[in-house]
């Protein structure tokens, strides 16, 4: 049901009231003019949110680029979280996770065609994306994660609400997980619940839309995952793909904000999963990969996989010391994203049509 992985840390509220006092007095600040908003006069779009980590961002700025990349040149500017470099980085086909993070790396290596870069100042990162040479022709710009990076206007919001973290019955930091109060929403143009089970009935979608209680200029979608074919991460993998069955017995390798929306979705396959969950962005150590080891050697069963996210494959596949068996046993699961209701082709033209209007002004 919705909401039904918030736990919340109720003695810490005190302090959230104050984290609350802040975020609304900066909120005013922009609201009043007294910060600045800077607009462009191309198409800035930003996929965000209101709570930290886990909305599944990454597969949403990727089913953008699979709309847009046909069509226009196309901007991808991240934070790059977790990197280990500073400033502006544009990059390229050769560039390390290390130097602009799990999330831009994978999306660069899935859309080559896309332009790839990281600032943790997305103003001077768009400012540099339009006066560079080599970017300067681009004629879209998606901002990954930006909603609370208030200096720069977007054109169009995106806000993504996890369907089992509802931030209607959530909390503002530290004692939920908000980053921001639920009346901020107010900013935005289209929010899509997601994660959402693809079973859903009427009246859940129902509850979901009353509970939301968006405004008349808003517009609300839901989204489920989709799950590709396993595929080997290392080529010493076996074979090309692999299937889940009953009796496959998986070691869940993951070091993202919320893996259980993924291990609910392979238990429907298999009951037979070990998790091995480590925090968001993890960087795998030495004791890591004896860990891994271990845990794989200990499953029993004659068809056992490692299975992990593409997001985590990015950083397994710089991590030394997997032995071949492990490697020949791991696997990456693709997800794509599905817009429910029969409202993709809805969707896609408000943003199609955000494009078009922006380039005629």
């Amino acid at each position: 049901m919705e909401g039904d992985l918030i736990h919340i840390n109720h003695w810490l509220c005190p302090l959230s009231w104050c984290y609350g006092v802040g975020v609304a007095a900066r909120n005013m600040l922009f609201d009043c003019g007294v910060l600045h908003e800077h607009e462009y006069d191309l198409p800035v779009i930003c996929i965000g949110n209101i709570s930290v980590g886990g909305t599944g961002k990454t597969p949403h700025t990727e089913y953008l680029l699979k709309m847009l990349l046909p069509k226009y040149r196309v901007a991808v500017l991240s934070r790059g979280y977790k990197r280990k470099s500073r400033g502006y980085l544009l990059s390229t086909d050769k560039t390390s996770v290390d130097a602009i993070g799990d999330e831009p790396w994978q999306m660069k290596h899935k859309f080559p065609s896309a332009i790839v870069a990281v600032d943790a100042n997305r103003r001077h990162g768009i400012s540099r994306l339009m006066t560079d040479e080599a970017t300067r022709d681009l004629q879209v710009i998606l901002l990954d994660d930006a909603f609370q990076h208030r200096y720069v206007k977007a054109g169009l919001n995106i806000v993504l609400v996890d369907y089992h973290r509802l931030v209607t019955y959530d909390k503002l930091l530290p004692a939920g997980r908000l980053r921001e109060p639920v009346s901020s929403l107010v900013r935005a143009n289209i929010v899509i619940v997601t994660k959402c089970p693809a079973n859903m009935t009427p009246m859940e979608f129902r509850v979901v839309r009353n509970n939301l209680n968006l405004r008349p200029y808003q517009q609300l979608f839901f989204s489920t995952f989709r799950y590709g074919n396993l595929r080997p991460l290392f080529e010493t993998s076996d074979g090309n793909s692999q299937q889940l069955t009953s009796d496959t017995h998986v070691l869940l390798l993951t070091g993202i904000a919320s893996p259980e929306q993924m291990k609910m979705d392979l238990q429907r396959t298999t009951r037979h999963i070990t998790p091995l969950f480590f925090g968001d962005h993890h960087s795998f150590t030495r004791s890591d990969i004896e860990r891994i080891e271990r845990e794989f050697t200990a499953m029993q069963g004659s068809k056992r996989l490692i299975v992990t996210t593409e997001k985590d494959g990015s950083r397994l596949l710089n991590s030394s010391g997997l032995s071949t068996i492990v490697r020949r046993h791991t696997y990456v699961l693709p997800i794509d994203v599905e817009i429910m209701q029969d409202q993709e082709a809805q969707f896609r033209t408000m943003v199609l049509d955000f494009i078009k209007d922006m380039q005629k002004t």
